[in-house]
């Protein structure tokens, strides 16, 4: 069962699950973000991790942070035509046991050529998201930091998981900064 505006709303002020949290969709000129009927619509920080230009192929099973170029930003970044940059939100999740999450790019950037990985934040995991943020476009895209970058949607299970990724001890739990592939 997918959750709705007032269970979001409750979990997130009685137990930090969100944090900061907006309790209603803001907008005023800017890319949508807080709660939303049935998700919630996270921000982007202002940190990033660039890929270098490299020459050889890329292994997920080996890819190591001197590869990216770390970056701070003001108000955007313009991410170059056919690249991939490592973003994160400025939330932090912790996810109850008896929920999963899906997070979904928004549609504004969609039509720009700016997709987000669709990604589950697992039954007790927590941290800030790290997000790969593509843009397939033949020129540069802004992405604007402090705004909406993607929906999460919080889908309920009638009863808790056996094992969560919290008892398994996840490699990305309770990550702090933008983090890249481990195995």
């Amino acid at each position: 069962m997918v959750k709705n505006d007032k269970w979001i709303k409750k979990m997130s002020l009685n137990y930090n699950m969100i944090e900061p949290f907006e309790a209603k969709q803001i907008r005023d000129g800017k890319i949508s973000y807080g709660l939303s009927s049935y998700g919630y619509d996270v921000r982007l920080s202002n940190e990033f991790m660039i890929m270098k230009k490299i020459s050889k192929t890329l292994d997920p099973k080996q890819v190591q942070d001197n590869l990216f170029k770390f970056i701070k930003v003001e108000k955007y970044i313009e991410i170059p035509p056919n690249t991939v940059v490592l973003g994160k939100t400025l939330e932090y999740f912790k996810v109850p046991r008896n929920i999963i999450t899906i997070a979904f790019g928004k549609s504004t950037y969609a039509r720009c050529g700016i997709f987000v990985n669709i990604t589950p934040f697992e039954p007790e995991w927590e941290g800030y998201v790290t997000l790969s943020i593509s843009n397939s476009m033949s020129m540069p895209v802004k992405i604007y930091t402090n705004e909406g970058i993607a929906q999460i949607l919080f889908l309920s299970a009638n009863e808790p998981c056996e094992v969560s990724y919290a008892d398994r001890k996840g490699k990305y739990q309770t990550q702090k900064t933008i983090t890249s592939a481990k195995i």
